[in-house]
């Protein structure tokens, strides 16, 4: 039978935190997350400092796993329903995952019906083990083209605050940008230049919430000299201008501690 277990998931987005479970400390930096059972009485802080969170509690039904999971059987726990995530570990897509807190965190604030709140947190979960399964893919490519796109996501991150031509990153890593955008439409679904553009997107989301950055400041951040056309790119890209996308998740609610 599916046992009801609560948890709570907490997103950390500045500094470090430092808590300690059951006498098991837990480090937690910023772009990385921590899941426990709630419990004031089992766990405390060991060390101070500065830091900020995105936190939410959350219950599942959780079928009874066995101690050891045998390769072959693990499909089938997921073919029902079942996924396992690491405790803790650093979020492959961090700002994506920080945006969707701050949406839910938004529906909860305007008073959105249980239902909505429940679909939100599960889209949350589910995008973590999304995550982490993309991961897991990359690092199984016998042909090192998952390896090349990891490479170079990587470097797109890096350099998120650049102009990043494609043609550059062709150049960096040695390959033509017809061959580059194929491997990524191949992989991704989208090509490379269409990779970029999201990254820079997902980021300056991130900026718009999470920052009093101006929207000039976030422009530059991402690679944009022009602030018009950060904005013009920003709104075909996601929906809303910048400033009403600020708008929209203005109130921010960081637990800092």
């Amino acid at each position: 039978m599916p046992l009801l277990c609560d948890y709570e998931l907490i997103v950390v987005t500045e500094g470090t935190l430092y808590l300690e479970y059951m006498e098991i400390d837990f480090t937690v930096n910023a772009g990385e997350y921590l899941i426990l059972p709630p419990s004031k009485s089992m766990r405390e802080g060991f060390k101070k400092s500065y830091c900020a969170f995105y936190w939410v509690h959350f219950t599942a039904d959780i079928e009874p796993f066995p101690a050891i999971i045998d390769s072959d059987e693990f499909p089938a726990y997921q073919k029902h329903g079942c996924f396992i995530i690491p405790q803790t570990a650093p979020i492959p897509r961090f700002e994506k995952i920080a945006i969707e807190m701050k949406q839910l965190q938004d529906l909860e604030r305007n008073n959105y019906p249980d239902m909505t709140l429940d679909v939100m947190t599960t889209a949350i979960i589910a995008m973590l083990y999304g995550q982490f399964t993309a991961e897991n893919t990359l690092e199984k490519d016998p042909l090192g083209q998952k390896q090349i796109y990891s490479d170079i996501a990587d470097y797109i991150k890096r350099n998120i605050s650049k102009n990043i031509k494609i043609g550059e990153i062709a150049d960096t890593f040695g390959y033509s940008p017809k061959y580059l955008s194929h491997l990524f439409s191949e992989i991704h679904g989208s090509s490379l230049k269409q990779f970029v553009i999201s990254q820079k997107m997902d980021t300056a989301c991130f900026l718009l919430t999470d920052s009093n950055k101006s929207i000039t400041e976030i422009a530059s951040a991402v690679g944009f000299s022009d602030v018009h056309n950060f904005s013009r790119t920003f709104k075909a890209t996601i929906g809303l201008t910048p400033s009403n996308y600020r708008n929209t998740f203005a109130k921010r609610l960081l637990y800092h501690v």
